[in-house]
């Protein structure tokens, strides 16, 4: 595999039953560019290694006065710098290969997670975390999987120098061969201290990573309440604790790194003062003790290795684990047993909400949060992304949440015991995944932006009926596009090729909401729910919207949650959600009329006034009963 050739195609099925085996999973994928960089590295090593003895072939032809033989030893100098420098360039160019497309293939391999679990994905794993895995973890995983291979080649050198200098000098050779292996595992010791140390750092740093991307989510409203210095504080500390913690992790690693200068350093002493010891007893000769010390020497540079893969394994678990913890959720999918997109009514067998085919039916629910996961449910989503850890209410809805909360378990086998949303009689959970999200679209209260062009955004699979002209009138887009017009200078105020900043900070709530809408209405779905979408309009702005939804959808199943008059009274039909069931169904002034629950979510009264209003109700249903009497 190239950088050219990235993205990969398909980037597999990850391991992930722990992180040293998706680590070696990555390894394995990449085995390839891991033979390339480990033969690379042996070249480069084992010209290294070739130094010595021609070094030493030339000090002994100089002693000897032998003008042939000190040209053949510069002409394989001259030869073993060029294999040096071949293998040097080679072995970097192939381990940063292997680095990249490491990274890439776990950035591919959380970016196709992320899109499979959608908005499930920050209800499982903290945003901090996500963060941490697709910034910082993936690079120290591709460090990982670069250092494999050279430490590999740095350890096949090693073996095959000591080997060497025993058939060359065993006297001199068998004290390196012996000395090699306890000057690699010295710092074994100090490895699980220093990973702790190392693992600590990491896991401060995700919280402070988590608290900054909630402060920076929450400005607007911490400086509203006068909280962004304390907010700021909380971060100055946790910025601290991080610090103390990389300070004492670099510690630990600065011992390693001492004890691996240290040791080799009482070696080479040693060697040189036995070597001198028999070369002055004229046992060896001046050529071989430089030969043996000039390889005991760059045998120091292989032992670099030995530290760097220790270093960059104790960065890389913890962060292959976390990756693995994101890389483990998955759906609860059952297999597709429809292969046609159904149509029809959209009905919730657990709340009993039905959703006419053609009809724009507004729902009303005194708890936004059921509001929320009911919109969710009505997607197939609430089955789909239920997370086992959730609480009961949240996965069940109603009857589903108190059979989970007998039952004591909340794993998929009884989250496939809630009955699924129905679509033209069609469960959604017995439709295949791309054909469900076609066939039902939600747009959740809070919709994201991404940063791109008008255009771009618009650009959304579609069934083709909408335009983006129309969607954009239906949603009442028409001063975004002004202002966008006229951020648009570059582009001759064309508002379609104005780039929106990332999740749309540049426009305000009202006119984010707007243009969310605008692409769900573009995308033209079987069934389109709603939440809240006009939530952040003024009343004005917010009936013309409702209007528009209305007209554009003529049709088509719209549902939306809402308790706006304005927008319940322009709705076909009104459907009141009272403690997860459906109790209620109208047209909305009748609703006023007839049910005291309706009138005290859509016009805000308190449990006083509903008390007032219900015994004014029953006096006069009285008094009429008393005047029928009187007359009869």
């Amino acid at each position: 595999m190239q950088i050219r050739d990235l993205p990969y195609p398909d980037p597999g099925d990850p391991d992930v039953r722990s992180g040293p085996r998706f680590l070696f999973w990555l390894g394995r994928n990449q085995l390839r560019g891991q033979l390339k960089s480990m033969s690379w590295g042996l070249l480069h090593q084992c010209s290294l290694a070739g130094l010595p003895p021609a070094v030493g072939f030339a000090v002994q032809a100089v002693v000897d006065r032998s003008g042939s033989r000190l040209a053949w030893a510069g002409g394989l100098i001259a030869v073993l710098g060029v294999l040096i420098a071949l293998g040097d360039t080679m072995l970097h160019r192939t381990a940063v290969t292997n680095w990249i497309t490491a990274a890439a293939r776990v950035q591919q391999l959380l970016a196709r997670k992320t899109a499979e679990l959608g908005a499930a994905l920050t209800r499982r794993v903290a945003a901090g975390e996500v963060v941490a895995v697709s910034t910082g973890d993936v690079e120290k995983i591709g460090w990982f999987v670069e250092a494999l291979s050279r430490f590999a080649a740095a350890a096949a050198a090693l073996v095959l120098i000591c080997v060497g200098l025993i058939l060359y000098l065993p006297s001199l050779g068998v004290l390196v061969a012996l000395a090699m292996p306890l000057l690699a595992l010295a710092v074994l010791p100090l490895l699980p201290r220093a990973t702790r140390r190392a693992d600590l750092q990491r896991e401060k740093a995700g919280k402070a990573t988590e608290l900054a991307s909630d402060t920076v989510a929450g400005l607007r409203v911490l400086r509203g309440i006068g909280g962004e210095e304390l907010f700021l504080g909380r971060y100055r500390r946790a910025s601290q604790e991080v610090r103390k913690a990389a300070v004492r992790s670099a510690r630990m690693w600065s011992l390693i790194s001492a004890i691996q200068v240290l040791l080799p350093g009482m070696l080479l002493i040693s060697l040189v003062v036995y070597g001198a010891t028999l070369a002055r007893d004229g046992r060896i000769e001046v050529g071989q003790l430089v030969t043996v010390y000039s390889a005991a020497s760059l045998l120091l540079f292989p032992l670099r290795h030995f530290e760097e893969i220790a270093m960059a394994y104790s960065f890389s678990r913890p962060s292959a684990q976390r990756a693995v913890r994101v890389l483990s959720l998955h759906r609860t999918d059952r297999p597709s047993t429809v292969d046609a997109t159904p149509t029809g009514d959209l009905y919730d067998p657990v709340t009993g909400l039905m959703a006419p085919a053609g009809l724009f039916t507004a729902v009303v629910c005194g708890d936004p949060d059921e509001a929320g996961r009911l919109a969710e449910r009505l997607g197939g989503h609430a089955h789909a992304d239920a997370d086992p850890d959730a609480d009961s209410d949240e996965a069940g809805n109603g009857n589903g949440a108190k059979d989970s909360t007998e039952n004591g378990a909340h794993d998929a086998a009884s989250e496939r015991k809630t009955p699924s949303v129905l679509l033209g009689g069609v469960p959604l959970d017995e439709l295949p995944l791309d054909s469900a999200r076609t066939a039902v679209l939600v747009q959740d209260k809070d919709p994201v932006l991404l940063s791109g062009t008008l255009r771009e955004l618009l650009d959304v699979p579609s069934s083709g009926r909408v335009t983006a002209k129309d969607a954009l009138s239906a949603a009442q887009c028409g001063d975004v596009l002004d202002s966008l017009a006229q951020a648009s200078v570059a582009t001759d105020g064309d508002p379609m090729t104005t780039r929106i900043t990332e999740r749309g900070r540049s426009l305000s709530g009202g006119q984010r909401q707007r243009l969310a809408l605008a692409r769900s209405l573009v995308t033209d779905p079987e069934a389109l729910v709603l939440d809240e979408p006009t939530s952040a309009v003024d009343s004005h702005t917010e009936a013309r919207v409702a209007a528009g939804i209305k007209a554009l959808r003529q049709g088509r199943t719209t549902v939306a949650f809402a308790s706006s008059p304005l927008l319940l009274d322009l709705a076909d039909r009104v459907v009141l959600v009272h403690r997860g069931t459906a109790v209620a169904v109208g047209a909305h002034r009748e609703l006023l009329h007839t049910d005291p629950r309706y009138r005290a979510v859509v016009t805000r009264e308190t449990d006083d006034e509903i008390a007032v209003l219900t015994s004014q109700d029953a006096l006069k249903r009285i008094r009429t009963i008393e005047e029928i009497e009187e007359r009869a």
